[in-house]
């Protein structure tokens, strides 16, 4: 049986010529991004655990966790830390609450916190992070 390229991982540009296809790297637990804002250094803050995406609650959320948060994913300054899902609500769990960071972390995840996916909140209080965009 004949494969097309695709079968094959290719894909064929307009010019007849073919490139090879890399699928998207699934994320690892831990991993964190940005959602609903208008470039990557803005939005509500999801994280990936346990085969799912996630929010963050607003308690406790102040700069000092922006500041970490920014800094972790390669964006500029901190502007602002935002609650209230200023960026809208997420879905799925809520998986931090009550982070607390001195702000010279490396990670988000060594910031204090309480137990993983116990919190007193719902989506409307999902945590948001302005940073500067480099």
């Amino acid at each position: 049986m004949k494969r097309g390229p695709e079968e094959l991982g290719l894909q064929v540009q307009q010019d007849g010529s073919e490139t090879t296809r890399m699928p998207s790297p699934r994320p690892r637990d831990g991993h964190l991004r940005l959602a609903s804002g208008t470039h990557r250094c803005e939005g509500r803050v999801e994280l990936f655990l346990g085969q799912q995406w996630g929010t963050v609650c607003d308690d406790a959320w102040d700069l000092r966790a922006a500041i970490v948060l920014c800094r972790q994913l390669g964006c500029g300054q901190a502007l602002a830390a935002l609650g209230e899902a200023h960026f809208g609500p997420g879905r799925g769990p809520i998986l931090l609450d009550n982070v607390k960071c001195r702000g010279d972390e490396s990670t988000l995840l060594l910031c204090s916190h309480i137990r993983w996916d116990v919190h007193n909140c719902d989506h409307s209080e999902d945590a948001s992070v302005l940073c500067q965009p480099l």
